[in-house]
């Protein structure tokens, strides 16, 4: 997958075009005429850029024909820091994060914990004239992969545009109890009560159609680890559903049977994928399954 669009002003970067496969490190410091330390730190900062995609290993492989940008300047700073919330693609139209659980995806009520306000505020401290729009949600609970827009116009492509856009995205969890079959597909309709508890029918009853599909990855007597793959992208979904197949997601208050062995919501979206709504790009994100997941089934 590449990705471009170098948001930076070029002249604060220097260009150098790959005429051999080799490794970034090596690369650089063959060509950047810089110190080993200097090099790494660059690096560390998000300060190097690989045909526009910001790349921080130093074992990534470079193939002819790439083009790689070295920040003059970029040591280290403006790099967002904060235990909530990482960032995991940025360009001038948009930023991809990966979010921990236990923080809002925007304002609301009372609460000042929420990803965009992580956002706005390293923008503004990285001089990014822009703020973070956001054109989909996560629970407080749910952890992983998000997207959100740097710019009005963007906002609204995604936000209008979003099932067409969006061709993939994939949820990982930790259910109660063990399924006995590889996968299959839940489909109902989902209402919410007065008390803003969403109910599922198997007919309907005048809410909205909601499809997700689910695959088993792993299973012991106790637990099964299953994806789930969505169809519509309704209010508590995958919550919703996997209650209704006598598996609740384990940690799920709300929904769930009281099963909750690491002591929170064992949802974590981890992959998104979705042309840009700018370049047309294929943009594909894919996070590994959470390991305190996959350690309650080894």
């Amino acid at each position: 997958m590449r990705h471009y669009s170098d948001y930076n002003n070029k002249d604060e970067y220097w260009h150098f075009g790959v005429d051999e496969e080799q490794g970034l490190l090596e690369f650089l410091l063959a060509n950047a005429k810089e110190s080993r330390t200097k090099v790494k730190a660059t690096l560390k900062g998000r300060g190097v850029k690989v045909d526009g995609k910001t790349i921080t290993q130093f074992d990534f492989r470079l193939m002819p024909g790439m083009k790689v940008s070295v920040s003059k300047t970029k040591r280290n700073q403006n790099v967002l820091k904060n235990r909530f919330v990482k960032i995991v693609y940025e360009d001038r139209w948009l930023v991809v994060v990966e979010k921990a659980p236990g923080i809002l995806s925007m304002a609301a009520g009372h609460s000042s914990l929420n990803v965009k306000a992580v956002l706005d505020d390293y923008f503004h401290k990285s001089r990014q004239n822009c703020r973070a729009h956001v054109v989909h949600r996560l629970d407080r609970d749910t952890s992983g992969l998000m997207v959100y827009a740097k710019d009005m116009e963007t906002e609204q492509i995604l936000e209008h545009n979003w099932h067409d856009i969006v061709y993939d995205r994939r949820y990982v969890a930790v259910v109660s109890g063990e399924i006995v079959e590889e996968g299959g597909t839940v489909a109902s309709w989902l209402k919410d009560n007065k008390a803003f508890v969403t109910y599922s029918s198997p007919v309907d009853n005048g809410g909205k159609y909601a499809v997700t599909h689910f695959r088993v990855l792993d299973r012991t007597t106790d637990h099964s680890l299953v994806e789930f793959k969505l169809e519509t992208g309704r209010k508590n979904q995958i919550r919703v559903h996997s209650a209704d197949i006598g598996h609740p997601v384990c940690g799920d208050v709300k929904y769930g049977n009281g099963d909750d062995p690491l002591h929170r919501l064992c949802l974590h979206a981890y992959v998104l994928c979705f042309f840009h709504p700018v370049t047309r790009e294929r943009m594909e994100f894919e996070m590994p399954v959470p390991s305190a997941f996959r350690s309650m089934f080894r």
